[in-house]
């Protein structure tokens, strides 16, 4: 009577369950590519091979890819300072001899009053009218001034110190430690010594990306590129903006893998194998890893017809084998873009196994009824 009951319970749960399907947390690789005979497909797939590769890399961009970036290589100015509009500037005129113009016995030199370069870019010296000033280093400005008294007073000399104003500064916007406006004491100051003079980049954005506005144009790359380039350490000139801001890109990880997530892009370039290890890898109890899957959409100009250079779908499904060694360094070289979905389905041995562990949990109770 015992083997009877067992049996008869058994029996029962397995028509029960195939009565009904078991609950998943991803799909199955055949239930996402698989096509009926009287179906006409709305994606095309490919398997990712060495082969595919190279023909991948010249189609177009997919749909939800960075659109292309510009940025400006070097064109640091010279050393030193540069007086421009607004420079705050202290002249002293020194005397020698008898006759004298502008100081008295006993006192040497004269100390002008401050005097801040002109939106024309002069400054106003006694006896000498306006002076131009903008666009000099502060040695070559004193030069010319003491050049332009010589006829007035022989024996002088000139000393000059300025200050920036905000006509020859720059502003970090945001994304550093220290935001603001920062007096441009050097020409020769680079995007990532300004950034340093900001006290670094704040260390919740990850890969930072930098977004330079320089008057009406706005230039944009990332920060590791220009650290990897020294020629994109860009040289600042007055009134640009610099802004350091997060990597605005990320994918999606769903099915069996580790994290089921919106995962932001830790770098400039995120390759398949990367992107499954960075959504914690897949389940070795549920995943299938002969079906790794990558879903993409392309624009409409992207698509051809003939599948040579574009693809054959807007809709496009990329397989990857995780247990081949091609499979493996193909993923390697397959970059994943912004907003795809990998997805790891599910293996169907899982619901076998799931099925086996319910029958033999049903037994167990038949024994102990018995």
């Amino acid at each position: 009577m015992g083997l009877t009951l067992r049996m008869t319970a058994a029996f029962m749960l397995c028509c029960a369950l195939g009565a009904c399907s078991l609950p998943r947390g991803a799909a199955l690789q055949s239930e996402i590519v698989g096509v009926g005979q009287d179906e006409t497909p709305e994606f095309a797939h490919y398997q990712v091979t060495r082969d595919l590769l190279p023909g991948i890399a010249s189609w177009p961009a997919g749909k939800h890819a960075s659109k292309k970036r510009n940025w400006i290589k070097g064109g640091r100015g010279a050393s030193g300072p540069i007086l421009a509009a607004g420079d705050i500037v202290k002249i002293a005129i020194w005397e020698n001899g008898e006759n004298k113009l502008l100081t008295t016995e006993g006192v040497p030199s004269a100390n002008l009053q401050t005097m801040r370069v002109s939106s024309s870019g002069n400054l106003f010296v006694p006896y000498v009218g306006q002076v131009r000033v903008a666009g000099m280093s502060p040695d070559a400005a004193r030069a010319k001034i003491e050049e332009m008294l010589t006829p007035l007073i022989p024996a002088a000399q000139v000393q000059l110190d300025s200050e920036p104003g905000q006509g020859n500064a720059v502003d970090l916007v945001s994304g550093v430690m220290r935001p603001g406006s920062v007096p441009m004491q050097d020409r020769s100051m680079t995007v990532l010594g300004l950034i340093s003079q900001g006290g670094g980049v704040q260390p919740s954005i990850e890969n930072p990306q930098l977004r330079l506005i320089r008057g009406s144009s706005v230039y944009e790359i990332s920060m590791q590129r220009v650290l990897d380039e020294p020629s994109l350490d860009t040289g600042l000139r007055p009134g640009d903006k610099l802004i350091v801001e997060k990597d605005p890109r990320y994918f999606m990880a769903l099915g069996a893998s580790g994290r089921e997530e919106i995962i932001p892009f830790p770098q400039d370039e995120v390759t398949a194998l990367e992107a499954v290890t960075l959504a914690g890898g897949i389940s070795d109890t549920r995943a299938n890893p002969r079906g790794i899957l990558i879903l993409r959409e392309y624009p409409s100009s992207a698509v051809r017809a003939e599948g040579l250079g574009g693809p054959e779908h807007e809709r496009v499904v990329f397989s990857i084998d995780l247990t081949s060694t091609d499979g493996l360094f193909s993923a390697q070289n397959f970059h994943v873009q912004p907003k795809d979905l990998v997805l790891a389905t599910e293996s169907s041995a899982t619901s076998l196994r799931t099925i086996l562990q319910l029958v033999g949990t049903s037994i167990g109770v038949a024994n102990r009824l018995d």
